[in-house]
């Protein structure tokens, strides 16, 4: 089961990710939820609570990427978890991700809404 929550600053849009996405409808929800976040510069996909993912879960992250990319949307993954590192090395497609680190969540957030501070991912690191 996949549950995930969005939250949207201005142009920046984060899309929470907890559970395993190893089924159809994990897959297709993740795709789902992340399109309909067209009008976003960058969505982060928060995948640090994904216990489990397939190779339609890998494939749909790949997927979402290009997709993104042609839209001109800065997709990011932010604290992959180790299960979503290991599958992502395993398929050789790690280096075709952009994985955010801490500091740079902290940028992006200030410059999508300069009414939030450094606190908000704090708490989530």
């Amino acid at each position: 089961m996949l549950n995930m929550n969005v939250e949207t600053f201005n142009d920046l849009a984060v899309v929470e990710c907890k559970g395993r996405i190893v089924r159809d409808d994990a897959v297709f929800r993740l795709r789902y939820v992340v399109q309909a976040q067209e009008d976003a510069r960058t969505i982060a996909l928060d995948l640090s609570e994904v216990k489990a993912i397939g190779g339609g879960g890998l494939g749909m992250l790949a997927f979402l990427e290009r997709w993104a990319r042609e839209k001109g949307i800065r997709l990011k993954l932010y604290r992959p978890s180790a299960a979503v590192l290991q599958g992502l090395a395993q398929n050789r497609s790690l280096a075709n991700f952009e994985i955010a680190t801490f500091p740079e969540m902290v940028e992006i957030f200030g410059q999508s809404d300069d009414r939030y501070s450094e606190s908000r991912f704090n708490a989530a690191a």
